[in-house]
C-alpha cells in the first residue's frame, strides 16, 4: 500500500514538473539576429525587407521584428513561454504585414499572446488574439505565427496564418543569419589583353583569392562566350539552394574598398614584362596582396594599401628561364608543395588567370614553363619543381600554348608521379572550394543495370556517346541535354575541391545523364609515364574517389608516346593489370580520345577503346556515313561502337545525327552497352607490345 501511494506521489511530482516546462524548451540556435531572404518569401510591399532578434531566458523570450531599414516599423515583444496569456498594449496603428490594404491596428488597445516551444525546441508558435479596423470598423482576428528552425540549423520559416485569411494564402518568410553566407559578387566582361581590361581582371582575381582566405566572400560571374559555361547557373544554385546572400559590385574600386580589411598590401606587375603577372601571383599568395599595374596604383592607395613588391623594370632583359629561377630562389621555399600552378594558355598579349584565385589562396608557386625537352632551360626548371612535390601532388591551370603541347606537359607531370587538374580558366575555386555539400547528401549516379540482371543483346549495333572534357566546358547546359543516353566525364577531384558545385552537378542529371571517372586516374595523367611504384597508390585514390561519387566506369587516355593519331596511345597488358586490380567495383574501362586501339576483357568487364570521335568541325551527313561505314567494316553482330563527343558539341546535334541512322543501330546507355559487351565480345583483345 505505502508503495503504491509512493509511486502515485512520484508520478505526480513529474507531471507536475513536465506541465511546468512544456512549452518552455527551445533550442539555443534560434538566438540572434535573422534577416529575410527576398526570393524565397512572401512580399513585403512597401518595406521590402524584415529582420528578426530573438533573446531568450528560462521562460523569457523577447522577440524584435523589424520590417524595412530606413523607412520602418519595429514590433518588440517580451512574453512568457509555456501557454500563458500575454497582454501586449497597441501603440501604432500600422499592420506591417500588408500596409496597402486598409486595416490599422487599433491603439490604445491590446494584443494577447501565447507562446509556446514545440518540437523539441525547434519551432516557436504563438497565438495571437486582437482586434483589427477596417473601413467598416473593428473586427476580431486570431493568428498563429509559427518560426520553424530548419534542420540543418541555418533557416527560419516564419509562417503567418490568420482567421481572416485562407490557409492557402499563408503568408510565409525564409530567413537566415544576419552574419551568416554572406558575400560580394561582380560581373566580369570580355577582354583579356594586357592593353585592355586583363590589368582590371589580374587584380580582381587575386582580391578574389586573397579575400576568399577569410571565407567565401566573392565570385565572379564569367562571360557568357567564357570556357566554363556554369559560372552564372553555379551563383544561382548558391543562392537559391545554398541560401547565400550575394552583394554585387560594380567596379575595382569599390571592389577593393568593401574587402580591403583583408588584404595586406600590392605588387606592382610590368604590363611591358608579361611574366611579372605570373611572378606577381606568387607573391599574392604568400603576403595576402593583390596585383596591380603602375596606373591602378593611386586607386588602391587612396583605400589605404601599402606596397608590398615592386617588378616595374625588374625583369627586363631577362629569359623566363632566369625570371623563374629568381623567383624559385625568393619564394619556392614558403609555397605549397602539394599544389603548383601552370598559368599558360594562350601567350603575348593576353593571359586568362581564373585559376589565379585558386593559387592564391593556396599559396602556391606560378609559372609558365615550357615541359618540351628542347626548351632546356625551362625544361630542367620546370623538372626540378615538379622533383621537389609532394609525389601525387596536383598540377593546377594548364601549359602554355605558345611553348609546348599538351602531351608534353601532362607526361612530364606524370613522370613524377602527379596529375593536372585543368584549365588556367578554372572559375572561383577559392569560393566552390568552401562551399560543402547539403548535410547528409549523397552522390549517386543513374545507374541503368539492375543487380544480377544480364543483359543480352541483340544482333544490332549498339553505339554509346561519351562527351569529352569534363562538365564544366561541356555542353551541360546547352541544348538537348536529356533528351538521349549521355555518359559525362567527372573531374572527381571536384568532391573535395568543391563538393557543393558536384552537387549542383548531381541534382540537376536527368535519367539520361550517366557519370564516368577520369581520367588516368585522381586526375589528368598518363599511365605509360608514370613509375610503376606510384601507380598503386594513385589507382587507389582514384577507386576511392569513384566510390564517392558513385562511378562505376572509368576512363583512360595515354598520349605519352605522340600525338592524336600519329602517336601511340594503345595500353599495354601492364597497365590495364593496374586499372582491374585497383578498381574492381568498376564494370568495365573506355580508353583514348579520338580512336584508340587496346581491347581486352576479364570476369565479363571490358575495356573497350573509343571508334569514333565526333569532331565540331564534322558535318551531320558526313557523320551519319562514318558511322554507317564503321558498322559495314565490322560486319560481326552485335558490334560495339564508342563514340567521343567533342564538348563543343551539344546533345541536340547528336541526336539528330543518330536519328539519321537506321533501325539497325541502337543508341543505349553507357553501363548498358558495357554489360551487353562483357556478355557477348566481339571486339578482338589487342594490347600495345613492346
Amino acid at each position: 500500500m505505502r508503495s503504491t501511494r509512493c509511486n502515485a506521489l512520484i508520478l505526480l511530482l513529474l507531471l507536475t514538473i513536465f506541465a511546468s516546462t512544456a512549452g518552455s524548451q527551445r533550442l539555443a540556435e534560434f538566438e540572434g539576429k535573422w534577416t529575410i531572404i527576398n526570393d524565397k518569401s512572401s512580399d513585403i510591399d512597401l518595406y521590402g525587407s524584415l529582420s528578426l532578434e530573438i533573446q531568450q531566458n528560462a521562460s523569457q523570450l523577447t522577440l524584435i521584428q523589424k520590417w524595412g531599414t530606413n523607412r520602418s516599423f519595429a514590433d518588440t515583444l517580451r512574453l512568457t513561454t509555456g501557454g500563458s496569456v500575454n497582454t501586449i498594449p497597441i501603440s501604432d496603428r500600422v499592420f506591417p504585414t500588408n500596409v496597402f490594404m486598409g486595416l490599422s491596428m487599433p491603439v490604445g488597445e491590446h494584443r494577447e499572446i501565447k507562446a509556446v516551444w514545440l518540437n523539441g525546441g525547434s519551432v516557436l508558435r504563438l497565438e495571437e488574439k486582437f482586434q483589427i479596423r477596417g473601413s467598416q470598423g473593428e473586427s476580431p482576428v486570431t493568428c498563429t505565427h509559427t518560426y520553424s528552425l530548419s534542420e540543418n540549423k541555418e533557416l527560419i520559416t516564419y509562417k503567418i496564418v490568420r482567421s481572416t485569411r485562407k490557409n492557402d494564402s499563408a503568408i510565409k518568410y525564409i530567413l537566415k543569419k544576419v552574419d551568416f553566407k554572406n558575400a560580394y559578387y561582380m560581373k566580369l566582361e570580355d577582354g583579356w589583353e594586357i592593353d585592355g581590361l586583363l590589368p582590371e581582371k589580374a587584380l580582381l582575381i587575386s582580391l578574389q583569392g586573397v579575400a576568399n582566405t577569410s571565407g567565401p566572400k566573392f565570385y565572379f560571374i564569367y562571360p557568357e562566350n567564357y570556357p566554363f559555361h556554369y559560372t552564372a547557373s553555379v551563383f544561382d544554385f548558391y543562392k537559391n539552394e545554398r541560401n547565400y546572400t550575394f552583394t554585387q559590385l560594380k567596379t575595382a574600386e569599390q571592389a577593393v574598398n568593401a574587402l580591403k580589411q583583408v588584404v595586406n598590401g600590392y605588387i606592382v606587375w610590368d604590363k611591358s614584362w608579361r611574366t611579372s603577372l605570373i611572378v606577381a601571383f606568387t607573391v599574392a599568395g604568400l603576403e595576402k596582396a593583390i596585383v596591380v599595374s603602375e596606373d591602378q596604383i593611386p586607386m588602391v592607395e587612396k583605400a589605404g594599401l601599402k606596397m608590398v613588391e615592386d617588378f616595374r623594370g625588374k625583369f627586363n632583359g631577362q629569359s623566363d628561364a632566369e625570371i623563374y629561377t629568381w623567383a624559385y630562389e625568393q619564394y619556392w621555399d614558403r609555397c605549397n608543395k602539394k599544389l603548383i600552378v601552370w598559368m599558360g594558355g594562350p601567350g603575348g598579349n593576353v593571359m586568362q588567370p581564373g585559376v589565379a584565385d585558386w593559387g592564391i589562396y593556396n599559396k602556391v608557386f606560378f609559372n609558365d614553363l615550357s615541359t618540351k625537352p628542347s626548351d632546356e632551360a625551362e625544361y630542367e626548371l620546370a623538372k626540378k619543381l615538379l622533383s621537389e612535390m609532394v609525389p601525387m601532388s596536383l598540377v593546377m591551370g594548364w601549359h602554355s600554348y605558345v611553348k609546348d603541347k599538351e602531351r608534353d606537359h601532362v607526361k612530364l607531370t606524370s613522370n613524377y608521379g602527379h596529375v593536372v587538374e585543368g584549365l588556367h580558366t578554372l572559375p572561383n575555386m577559392s569560393f566552390s572550394s568552401q562551399v560543402p555539400a547539403s548535410p547528409g547528401f549523397k552522390f549517386t549516379n543513374r545507374h541503368n543495370i539492375e543487380p544480377g540482371k544480364m543483359v543480352k543483346p541483340k544482333k544490332k549495333v549498339y553505339l554509346a556517346c561519351v562527351q569529352t572534357d569534363g562538365l564544366g566546358i561541356g555542353a551541360w547546359l546547352k541544348p538537348g541535354r536529356g533528351e538521349i543516353p549521355y555518359a559525362w566525364e567527372v573531374i572527381m577531384n571536384y568532391s573535395w575541391m568543391a563538393p557543393a558545385m558536384m552537387e549542383y552537378f548531381y541534382t540537376m542529371a536527368t535519367p539520361n545523364d550517366y557519370f564516368i571517372g577520369c581520367l588516368s586516374g585522381p586526375g589528368y595523367m598518363y599511365p605509360k609515364a608514370v613509375p610503376p611504384k606510384f601507380m598503386p597508390p594513385l589507382l587507389t585514390r582514384a577507386a576511392d574517389l569513384m566510390k564517392t561519387l558513385d562511378l562505376r566506369v572509368f576512363e583512360i587516355m595515354d598520349y605519352s608516346e605522340g600525338a592524336t593519331v600519329e602517336g601511340n596511345t594503345e595500353l599495354t597488358k601492364e597497365v590495364v593489370d593496374f586499372y582491374y586490380d585497383a578498381m574492381p567495383d568498376a564494370i568495365g574501362f573506355l580508353n583514348g580520345y579520338a580512336p584508340a586501339y587496346t581491347f581486352t576483357i576479364r570476369d565479363k568487364k571490358p575495356l573497350i577503346s573509343y571508334d569514333y570521335y565526333l569532331s565540331p568541325t564534322r558535318s551531320e551527313e558526313e557523320a551519319v556515313a562514318d558511322l554507317q561505314e564503321l558498322a559495314a567494316i565490322n560486319a560481326e553482330r552485335p558490334y560495339f561502337l564508342l563514340i567521343h563527343v567533342r564538348e563543343s558539341s551539344d546533345v541536340a546535334r547528336v541526336k539528330r545525327i543518330i536519328s539519321k541512322l537506321d533501325s539497325e543501330f541502337e543508341l543505349t546507355h553507357l553501363d548498358i552497352f558495357l554489360k551487353m559487351a562483357g556478355e557477348s565480345p566481339t571486339f578482338q583483345e589487342r594490347f600495345l607490345k613492346k
